[in-house]
């Protein structure tokens, strides 16, 4: 059984699972399977904003399909998620992408 399969296992128990749905994007990223891998990412973080990892990937996702406005707000959101829970690594790394990225 493959990778994306086995997630897809896991999640009948627990169709809810942030980090299970990360997961499964992260491997719809490596297939090319893009607008999946947004779908997921997006419905993770409107359900659970303080969900501070899939904001850089979603971003890098939109940056990398040719839609940077998005990726822009999505981590000026995420930056403020992460100031919420206080996780300065999650923050720089956004940080990071949004100015790289607005320059």
């Amino acid at each position: 059984m493959d990778r994306i399969e086995k997630i897809k296992e896991f999640l009948v128990s627990k169709p809810g699972d942030a980090f299970l749905q990360h997961a499964l994007a992260l491997e719809y990223v490596k297939l090319g399977r893009d607008e999946e891998a947004r779908l997921l990412f997006t419905e993770i973080l409107d359900r659970e904003p303080s969900y501070t990892g899939s904001y850089y990937h979603l971003g890098k996702l939109l940056e990398r399909t040719g839609h940077p406005e998005e990726a822009l707000a999505w981590y000026e959101k995420g930056m403020k998620a992460c100031q919420a829970a206080n996780d300065r690594h999650a923050y720089g790394e956004l940080r990071g992408a949004y100015e790289e990225l607005s320059f």
